[in-house]
This record gives structure tokens, sequence and C-alpha cells, in this order.
């Protein structure tokens, strides 16, 4: 690599993660910024968010599907979306209850999730493969040779999840959802359609 001019290195790395167009690993920091220890980048990064901590700063640092990024404050959406001229597209409850499922049991087939949700998925997961929050992990060694599903690194971005450890926990879920809230508008979602009940 060139000698490149001596600059302050936090200066540095808020320009590569300004300019990122995904979250960027401490390993690919660790190359652009070479002869500077992990150790080192670390520091940098913590300087960079306690920066961004102050309240005159409109983005923040966030650790995100294994990596950082640099993000807008979300007490500035409305600004933002001005400028985008449009709202970000929301998940439908369908989808987000779909996502759950495939997020918690991955890798989970199709039947697999109608069977837990009790209505058939096919827009739902078209949906999800076209946002790009989950993808093919394979196929399932049984009869049929079922698709497998699982989410990627979207889906951790997406909400903002460092990795799948960060998902809330079933107890977590419970104490934000009473049972009362227990979904029966599920059924109205859009395209969805009852699955027939089976005789047992």
């Amino acid at each position: 690599m060139d000698d490149l001019p001596d600059r302050d290195p936090l200066a540095i790395l808020e320009a590569l993660l300004f300019l990122s167009e995904a979250p960027l690993p401490v390993e690919r920091i660790e190359e652009i910024l070479e002869g500077r220890s992990k150790e080192e980048i670390t520091r940098l990064l913590s300087a960079l968010q306690e920066r961004c901590r102050q309240e005159d700063r409109g983005l923040w640092l966030a650790e995100v599907a294994g990596g950082y990024r640099l993000l807008t404050k979300p007490e500035l959406a409305p600004w933002v979306q001005r400028l985008r001229g449009t709202k970000p597209a929301k998940l439908s409850r369908a989808a987000l209850e779909t996502l759950a499922i495939i997020a918690y049991k991955q890798p989970i087939t199709k039947p697999e999730i109608e069977a837990i949700r009790g209505v058939m998925i096919d827009g739902v997961l078209k949906t999800l493969v076209d946002r790009d929050l989950i993808r093919i992990l394979g196929r399932k060694a049984e009869v049929g040779r079922p698709i497998l599903y699982g989410t990627n690194r979207a889906f951790l971005e997406y909400f903002g999840f460092k990795d799948l450890s960060e998902l809330p926990t079933l107890k977590e879920i419970e104490a934000l959802a009473p049972d009362t809230a227990r979904i029966e508008a599920r059924d109205e979602a859009v395209g969805e359609t009852r699955k027939p009940d089976t005789i047992a």
C-alpha cells in the first residue's frame, strides 16, 4: 500500500463508517488502518461512540450484524423521512410473526412454519425473501427435501442486533405481550389463507 499522509485516526474511522454501505467489522477496519492493533481500533470505536453521544450530533454509532455502522438518531426521523420523500416500508403483522418463528426456530421449513402459525404463508415468505430478511439454508433430509429457511445479516441490520444472541427471550416477549393480546388479528393479514383443520 502506498504511503498515506498522517491523519487523525478518529477522523479516518468516522469517514470509513460514513461511507460504508454495510456494517464494518473490526477486522476490515484493521485491514484499512494498517499498523493499528485490534485493541487500538476498539478504543477508537469507543471514542467515536462517546463523541456521537453528544446532544448536538445527528449520528450515533451502532454495533450491528457483526460490525459497526453510523446511523441517524431516531429523534431525527421526521426530517430524514422528508429528505427521502417516503416513510420506510413496514412489515405486516403476518410477516413479523413469520419472521419471528424463523429467527427462533431456524433452520426451519415452510410446512413447519405453517404448522406453528396455522395459516398458509406463501405470500409472506416471498415478501421476506424479496426484502432480503431471510435466506435459503439448504434442504431438509426428508421426503420431498423441503427448503430450509433462516435469517441473514440484513435481518440483524433491520432490527439493530449485533447477533442472534440479542433476540429477546420468550419470557421477555411474554412480558411485553400478555396472552390477552394473542393474535386473532393474524388471520386478517392481506393475502393470507387459513389452512384447513387437520383431522386427528
